[in-house]
Parts: C-alpha cells; sequence; structure tokens
C-alpha cells in the first residue's frame, strides 16, 4: 500500500523508499512528486535493491522477484518522461 507523502515525509521517504511506496511504479505514478524527487526515491531504491542483490548472492536472501529489475524500469519511465 502506498501512504500519501506529505512534503515533510519526503526527507524520510529518501531514506527508505520501501517504507512509503509498495512497488517502484507507485514513485512513477505518483501526481504531487516532481520529477526530481522521483529520480531521488528511485536511485535510493535502486541502491537499496543493489545491496539486497547481494546478500541474496550470497545465500541471505529470500528469492522473491528482482527488485533491481523493478526499479530499473521505473528509472527508466521517469528519466524518459524529460523527453516527453
Amino acid at each position: 500500500m502506498t501512504r500519501d507523502i506529505a512534503d515533510r515525509d519526503i526527507e524520510a521517504a529518501l531514506a527508505d523508499p520501501s517504507a512509503f511506496f509498495a512497488q517502484p511504479q507507485d514513485i512513477v505514478t505518483h501526481p504531487r512528486l516532481s520529477r526530481e524527487v522521483k529520480l531521488k526515491l528511485l536511485r535510493q531504491w535502486e541502491q537499496d535493491a543493489r545491496e539486497l542483490s547481494v546478500a541474496e548472492g550470497e545465500g541471505m536472501g529470500g528469492g522473491e522477484e528482482s527488485m533491481l529489475g523493478r526499479v530499473h524500469l521505473a528509472l527508466r519511465k521517469v528519466e524518459g518522461a524529460a523527453g516527453a
């Protein structure tokens, strides 16, 4: 479930995007976030997903669908929106 994000929550969301958004796509489609904030959130989520991917590679993960792939898809959508 995606939480409605107020301006004061952006800093907290930047620290842990998955606490505020269920999926990276929820950031892409959020109507109140600027492109800049969307990119920051997705890049943080990407970093978190990379760290999880490394942990899974070392046998510490849980086998869910790759979050890193979902984050990359969302990043491409937001980055491509600048040219639209």
